[in-house]
């Protein structure tokens, strides 16, 4: 409902370039995602019910870089080539970052938890940009996309029990556990 003091954002340029940015940092996002999926894929030796969470997510995650895309598109506009770069030369550097812990396999399993977080965030407050934009055609892509980060999460969270039994078990009989 519009009071007397509120401004109509669907026609505000302003409106449409935030919009727009966040487009390019989903896409970049996303992209950060596949490379710390990736890496973590190449290293998880133990723990095969992550790395088929992990692969089936990234499935997923390449087709969430494919509808961003679309988007940019019909928007006359482009993903930010700096911003993927950026993103994922960061994505590489934080899936070594526990490399060399011996708890490796639970750092990472935290650390994806609070990435799909964050993306969970990153897309409801797309979506709500995407309405006050006028551009309600792209909100069932976007929230198709939020249902899967948000499922995402879940697996992820109810892996982390396991995964650290796991992880003990293996560390309280000597085996290498770290991945």
């Amino acid at each position: 409902m519009m009071t007397a003091t509120t401004v109509d954002l669907t026609s505000s340029e302003t409106v449409r370039t935030i919009f727009i940015r966040g487009l390019q940092n989903a896409h970049a996002l996303e992209k950060q995602a596949i490379q710390i999926m990736s890496r973590q894929i190449e290293r998880l030796e133990h723990y095969p019910e992550m790395k088929q969470l992990l692969q089936q997510h990234t499935a997923e995650t390449e087709a969430q870089i494919r509808r961003l895309e679309e988007i940019l598109q019909t928007l006359g506009e482009d993903r930010s080539l700096l911003k993927d770069t950026a993103t994922q030369l960061m994505g590489n550097m934080a899936a070594l970052a526990h490399v060399p812990m011996a708890d490796e396999v639970l750092k990472d399993t935290f650390s994806n938890h609070a990435f799909e977080n964050f993306e969970i965030a990153a897309y409801t407050s797309l979506i709500a940009v995407a309405e006050a934009a006028g551009y309600p055609q792209f909100v069932p892509v976007l929230r198709q996309t939020l249902e899967e980060e948000e499922k995402a999460s879940r697996m992820i969270f109810e892996q982390i029990g396991p995964i650290t039994l796991k992880y003990l078990d293996r560390e309280a009989r000597g085996l290498k556990a770290d991945r």
